[in-house]
């Protein structure tokens, strides 16, 4: 299966220059890029994962993890192998940065109509990194969308503006990595800025995506109360309504840092909470830090115990309790 690439410019030499994401590569004839995705093909850009998914699984959305978005709801998710980033602690790695990764051929049409057999709320794409996968993702959300699916991304956010604005007009919701407000940080660990993440993160918000936000907090890197605080000034700055999840991590890939302690979640949870309603952990053994609660009056809006929701809502996105709007998308 094969489709024409977009956001890329031929150069002299035969080279071709990407411009779908920031890294902004220059191939040369028969090289690949870094993200695995695309390819320089006698002169012209070629989508190595078109029509390609290396993993399929139909999940709890909570999995995402997407907690103020169709609560209980199952969603078809799907992978393309390669990502843009090379973070050292991938906790994905054996899809996102492992060359050779088997795959299997799937249609945009088939992934519809499988999302629709599996009685759930639609597709997210996820695992791995879905902007790279751009063509794909783009013509299989149209696809979803006519159908009446919604359409979900997690991703790292590292995607050029044009690009971007092409794609968010198919996209329901999508969890976004912030990983660290450290400019050396992204440079260091994962290869990338992160500047284009904010903006995208801003990109998102402005075109009414239901968005909601994960730092992985790694001990010695990116958990310093002084960072914690200046990630949470910045969403709240955004938007204090964003929900923000903070996640355990564990040792993987070329990171063996120990991993995070529970009491080190529980800390930045209790410095996000003195300015953000919506704070989670994730990760956790426990299920402290799950719950969805109404800052109003402390009523308990949806119960979690690991991927299970059970929401107390009563058709609306209010707390049945004192009436407090909450922004949670039920529809």
């Amino acid at each position: 299966m094969t489709a024409t690439a977009t956001f890329w410019r031929p150069l002299p030499n035969g080279q071709v220059a990407c411009d779908l994401c920031p890294v902004g590569c220059r191939l040369r004839p028969g090289q690949e890029g870094p993200c695995a995705s695309r390819a320089n093909r006698d002169g012209a850009m070629a989508l190595l994962s078109y029509g390609r998914i290396v993993s399929a699984a139909v999940d709890p959305i909570e999995k995402k993890p997407l907690y103020h978005f169709h609560p209980g709801r199952d969603i078809l998710s799907v992978a393309a192998p390669g990502c843009n980033l090379h973070c050292l602690f991938c906790q994905n790695w054996s899809i996102s940065q492992k060359a050779g990764t088997r795959t299997q051929p799937v249609s945009p049409e088939e992934l519809v109509d499988a999302a629709l057999r599996s009685g759930g709320v639609g597709l997210a794409f996820t695992y791995s990194e879905p902007l790279v996968w751009y063509e794909f993702v783009r013509d299989t959300a149209s696809l979803a969308r006519a159908a009446g699916l919604k359409n979900v991304l997690v991703t790292n956010g590292f995607l050029n503006e044009e690009p971007l604005a092409g794609l968010l007009p198919l996209i329901d919701a999508a969890n976004i990595d912030l990983k660290s407000m450290e400019d050396r940080f992204y440079r260091r660990i994962c290869r990338a800025r992160l500047g284009p993440v904010l903006d995208a993160i801003r990109q998102f918000h402005a075109a009414g995506v239901h968005i909601e936000l994960t730092n992985l907090v790694i001990p010695g890197h990116n958990d310093a109360d002084e960072q914690i605080n200046d990630l949470v000034d910045w969403v709240a700055d955004l938007d204090p309504e964003i929900p923000l999840h903070f996640s355990a991590y564990h040792p993987a890939w070329k990171m063996k840092a120990p991993a995070t302690p529970p009491e080190t979640l529980r800390r930045a949870y209790g410095i996000a909470r003195k300015v953000l309603p919506w704070v989670y952990l994730g990760n956790l053994k426990a299920a402290e830090g799950s719950d969805t609660v109404c800052p109003g009056c402390g009523f308990t809006l949806i119960a979690r115990t690991g991927f299970h929701a059970e929401s107390r809502l009563q058709g609306k996105p209010a707390c049945p309790s004192c009436g407090r709007p909450v922004p949670i998308v039920l529809d």
